[in-house]
Formats: C-alpha cells, sequence, structure tokens
C-alpha cells in the first residue's frame, strides 16, 4: 500500500506540572554560565504546531522556605562552622531543624557531613545555602529512612565519581522538595527506594543531577516531579572515558517502579533521562525535554514502560552530528530504546513499552528500536558485567548448550519486542537542525551476530526477530518533513511508502508530509 496524505487531529503533549511563574534558569555569582532554553509559558502551540505549556522552572527562584523557625524547630546558626552537623548528633530522631539565612558549614574535612537520624527534616529560610566550598565530599549521609529536606540550597561539594553529595547513603524514604542541588561534583543526589524529588532544582553538577542507583537494587517507587534538570555533567565524563555509559541529566539503575513526570529537562551536557539495567515499570510524562546533547530518552535493557504526553525538541543535536561526521550511519535517535521491551510475566501496570501523545520537534532522529545480537547473559558483549535478565536467576544457566533451547534461548536475552508506538507527531525542519538526510531517522534493526563462539544468536536471527516477529508498531502518527526509515540493518533505508508496505507494514493510518513544521 502507498503512503497516505491525510488530514487528521494530531496529538497534544500537556505539560501539567506549571509550579512557578519564574523565568528560566539562571546563573549566579556562584555558577557557570546561564540555560540556552526558554520554556514557553501559555497553552497556545508554537509556529510550527508543537503544544506550549508551562514547566517547572524552579532555578531561578525557586519557593521560599519559612522566615522564621517552626515551633520545636532547632536553629542552626551558619557563623558557626559545623553546627549543622552537631546539633544533628546531638538532638533525638524526628527533629526538625532550621537553617538561618546565610551560608552553613561543615567542618573543613573532606569526610565531614550531617548524619540525619530517622524522620528528620531539615527546613531552610529564605538564603539558606549549605555550601561544601569544594572541600567537602558529601552533605547529607547515612542510612537513616525518612528524611526530609525542604527549601535548601546545597553546592560546592566534591564527591566522588559515581557518587552523590545528597542521600549518599541511599537511604530510603527520603523527600527533597524546594531544593537546589548544584555546581557539585559527581552525582547531585543519590535515591532510595520511595525517594521522592520535588519542585527541585539539579543543575550543573559533575557528572549527574540524580544517580537512582541503590547498592542491592532495591530501589521501588520512585517519584521525580516537577524538577529542573539542567546542565548536568560539566565533566564531561563520556569524553573522559569513552563509552563509560556513566552521564545523564538522572541514571535510573534496577529501579522498579517510577513516576517521571512534569519535569523541565534541558542543557545537559549527554542524555537527559537515561534508564539503564533491569528498571521496570516506569511512567515518563508531561515532561518538557529539549536542548541536551545526547538522547531525550534511553530505556536500556529494561522493561515495561510508558512514555506519553512529553514535548520533545531540539535534542541530541551534539551526539548525532558528531557522528555523522565521522561517517557513522548507525541511526542515534532521540528516544533509544535498546535491548528493552515489554514482559507479561514481569509484573508492572503495563505489559509493554508504549510511546504515545508525544511531539517530537526538530530533534536529531526520532525513535530506534535497536537490540544488539551479541548482548545476552555471559556475553562479553554485555556492559552491565554480571547481570543477566529479569527472567533468569541463576546466569551461570545462560550457557552451551542449554541456551540453544527453550526457554532460557529467549529468556537470557534482553529483547526489544512488544513496543507500540502511536499518536505521536513528528516534527523535522532540517533548516532548523542545519542536516540532512541523516537527521530525519525512524529506525528497527539489529547487528549480524557474531560473537562468543557459543552463541546462540549468530547471523541475521535477531535482526529478523526484532523487525518482524516481536510485535514492535508504529501506527497512526503524523510526521512532518523528510522522514525516511530503517530496518533490519543500517544499509536498508526505506521511504515512507516502502515502510508501510509489505514485509514491513509499518505506520498502518499515519499521515506524511515532506513540508516541514505543522
Amino acid at each position: 500500500m502507498g503512503f497516505k496524505w491525510r488530514n487528521r487531529a494530531w496529538p497534544t503533549a500537556p505539560l501539567a506540572l506549571a509550579l512557578l511563574a519564574a523565568t528560566g534558569c539562571t546563573s549566579s555569582s556562584d555558577g557557570p554560565a546561564k540555560s540556552t532554553s526558554t520554556p514557553s509559558t501559555s497553552g497556545a502551540p508554537s509556529a510550527s504546531g508543537a503544544p506550549a505549556a508551562s514547566v517547572a522552572r524552579v532555578c531561578a527562584k525557586p519557593a521560599a522556605g519559612p522566615a522564621k523557625a517552626p515551633k520545636g524547630a532547632v536553629t542552626v546558626d551558619p557563623s558557626v562552622v559545623g553546627d549543622l552537623a552537631a546539633k544533628t548528633k546531638s538532638s533525638p530522631a524526628n527533629t526538625t531543624f532550621w537553617l538561618r539565612p546565610g551560608k552553613h558549614r561543615l567542618e573543613p574535612d573532606r569526610y565531614a557531613q550531617v548524619m540525619p537520624k530517622k524522620g528528620n527534616r531539615y527546613l531552610g529560610a529564605p538564603g539558606a545555602v549549605l555550601d561544601g566550598r569544594k572541600t567537602n565530599n558529601y552533605a547529607f549521609s547515612g542510612t537513616a529512612r525518612d528524611v526530609t529536606i525542604r527549601h535548601l540550597t546545597v553546592q560546592r561539594f566534591v564527591a566522588p565519581t559515581d557518587e552523590g553529595v545528597v542521600n549518599h547513603d541511599m537511604a530510603d524514604g527520603w523527600v527533597i522538595e524546594h531544593a537546589k542541588i548544584q555546581y557539585n561534583s559527581g552525582a547531585g543526589l543519590m535515591a532510595g527506594a520511595r525517594q521522592k524529588v520535588r519542585a527541585s532544582c539539579l543543575r550543573d553538577n559533575g557528572q549527574y543531577g540524580m544517580n537512582a542507583y541503590k547498592t542491592g537494587d532495591s530501589i521501588k517507587g520512585l517519584v521525580v516531579e516537577g524538577n529542573e534538570i539542567v546542565g548536568n555533567n560539566t565533566g564531561d565524563w563520556e569524553r573522559r572515558k569513552p563509552g563509560c555509559g556513566c552521564t545523564g541529566g538522572i541514571k535510573f539503575w534496577a529501579v522498579n517502579g517510577a513516576e517521571v513526570r512534569g519535569n523541565w529537562v534541558h542543557d545537559n551536557r549527554g542524555v537527559g533521562l537515561w534508564a539503564d539495567n533491569n528498571n521496570n515499570d516506569f511512567h515518563i510524562e508531561n515532561n518538557l525535554i529539549e536542548a541536551n546533547d545526547g538522547a531525550a530518552v534511553m530505556y536500556e535493557t529494561s522493561y515495561n514502560a510508558v512514555i506519553r504526553n512529553n514535548t520533545i525538541r531540539r535534542n541530541n543535536w551534539v551526539e548525532g552530528r558528531k557522528y555523522a561526521g565521522r561517517g557513522d550511519n548507525f541511526p542515534y535517535a532521540t528516544i533509544y530504546v535498546s535491548e528493552a521491551g515489554g514482559e507479561p510475566r514481569i509484573r508492572a501496570r503495563t505489559d509493554k513499552i508504549e510511546i504515545y501523545g508525544n511531539v517530537l520537534e526538530n530533534n536529531w532522529n526520532g525513535i530506534t528500536l535497536w537490540e544488539n545480537a551479541d548482548r545476552f547473559c555471559n556475553s562479553p558483549a554485555n556492559t552491565s558485567t554480571g547481570y543477566c535478565t529479569l527472567l533468569v536467576k541463576d546466569t551461570d544457566r545462560c550457557a552451551k548448550p542449554a541456551i540453544s533451547k527453550a526457554p532460557l534461548y529467549a529468556d537470557c536475552r534482553w529483547k526489544t519486542q512488544r513496543v507500540d508506538i502511536h499518536d505521536n507527531r513528528f516534527l523535522l525542519d532540517t533548516s532548523v537542525v542545519k542536516c540532512e538526510t541523516e537527521c530525519g531517522r525512524m529506525a528497527v534493526l539489529s547487528n549480524y551476530g557474531t560473537y562468543p563462539k557459543w552463541s546462540p544468536y549468530k547471523g541475521k536471527r535477531v535482526a529478523d526477530a526484532i523487525t518482524h516477529k516481536q510485535d514492535n508498531r508504529w501506527h497512526d502518527n503524523v510526521y512532518r518533513g523528510p522522514w525516511s526509515f530503517v530496518a533490519e540493518n543500517t544499509d536498508q533505508s526505506l521511504d515512507p511508502g516502502q515502510w508501510q508496505e509489505t514485509p514491513y507494514r509499518q505506520d498502518t493510518d499515519s499521515t506524511f508530509a515532506r513540508r516541514a513544521g505543522g
């Protein structure tokens, strides 16, 4: 069948959480240059037809904390070095601390830190800052549960690579609200189970805004809502450690259940939101994700997610252009699903990866579904060393000869399957992106399986499966601009008509127009 030219309604992506009517993220005397992105503030469509709405713009002016100490609170004096840590140590659990306006300091020792007790609450007055002075590694540490930090700026700590400044020890039940966590090395904060990060500014941290990793892989029920996540990976770690996969606005690792909604994720030096390794049951919705150097969203070796109603624009320009300039024809994408898919046997709110209701405007490429034929449990190509799928508890079982037969043949690999891409709007103006044809691709593909020698996935087996047999579908989408499609391998480039016809039969009931814009 040929491709269709139709007039039809398109999806909109409402950005639901208008937390503050402040301007975009700007610099201060303590930090680097201001953001280049400014989100729209009205509900009217932009000139290109993309929806616009208010978003979480909190870095310039987060909500102010209490000007007076709440009844029963312990007052912390910024003129006394180490006062916060000392009073935390001497006070019982469930104490509320009120930090006076001014710069609070810890003792000048790299390991000086605040060790909260269960149920402690830390409230910052307007202008309260906990400043590590590029001396202290960590701000808040320890394993106490149910700690709350509100209305406090935490800045200039020097956590080592892969470690974090706030909730360094990944304790459970923490609540971070109306905070600014900025200009730190490593990750601005770590995460524990049932952690809630709301209405906060995660800005210009050296590696991640947040590293959602916990020893033992026990994070559940994570909420990331209404935050501004901007300018992270100032240390440019992918250049310093090529292929490390160790950067992002937020990196999620083995998180079971996450709500990521209403955030403004922008101008990060790398991926905006990256879920890597055995994550499950994610809802990524109503976010504005823009102007990140790499992909807006990566969902890798993970399961069961809904990505809906997001506005995604001007992402992946830096990374996409870099690889294209090297002659690399891989379709590096703005939404990149890599060895990830729906799996009904793993409990979640959905049994597929559903991507719908999003507007993607002037990004470098669209959505790529990829499955590395050589990446599976026990394979040297599995960069998540020592890990296996959530379907196999004993990694050693994924070996010859058992891996060649059911059920291990299927269960020992992360499969890109059951991905449903529908009711999205894909807009591309190559004069804006400053590219030709290499930046307007959708893709479903794999490589030619080659190793290890005992691999049962050699040849075109995986490429054929991801393209034709694993229930990956595009349909009911709107395309504006010169889009092309890659299927099976990087050498197979298709126009819309070929993409819709046999044997691919993708994008049924979708519409195409080569003109850019709405």
